[in-house]
């Protein structure tokens, strides 16, 4: 059986070499040795040359004679929630859809991400009694990550 950990070393290893911020987001080993690993990286996107260094050098460091397998290495789809801490900082700055482990459903802006929570920035323009123009109304939502369903970024063509 092929382990994880062999798999995340010489994944790492070659991101190391490479030095442009690659993480690895998810990893999974089937029963059959299918191996997935979804690579995402602290600035701008995973290039296709990044994914096929990190999968040839797990591929060459890996023996087909003891143990043969099918190896997928990818970039995390802007379609697919983020999953680690380091998604959560590369995307501050952006507009979110959180979904809460009782179903509640908020979109806002990213701009704070830790290990315990995260915070949501909403603004909608609402009349104040006394004024004749709408007021814009900033709030700041807070969501433990435990909490957490999912986020997604919204992805908007304005």
């Amino acid at each position: 059986m092929i382990s994880k950990k062999k798999i995340t070393e010489l994944a790492e290893e070659r991101m190391n070499e490479l030095n442009c911020g690659l993480f690895i987001v998810d990893m999974t080993i089937s029963a059959k040795n299918v191996i997935h690993v979804e690579l995402d990286k602290a600035e701008g996107y995973v290039s296709i040359n990044e994914c096929m260094s990190v999968s040839r050098n797990i591929e060459h460091n890996l023996d087909r004679e003891s143990e043969d397998f099918e190896l997928h290495v990818s970039s995390a789809g802007l379609d697919k929630p983020l999953r680690v801490l380091p998604q959560y900082m590369k995307n501050i700055g952006r507009e979110v859809k959180v979904v809460t482990n009782d179903g509640k459903k908020q979109e806002g802006l990213l701009v704070a991400a830790s290990e315990k929570e995260l915070t949501l920035e909403t603004s909608r323009k609402e009349k104040i009694e006394g004024k004749k123009k709408k007021e814009l109304i900033v709030e700041q939502h807070v969501f433990p990550m435990n909490q957490i369903k999912e986020t997604k970024i919204v992805i908007s063509f304005k």
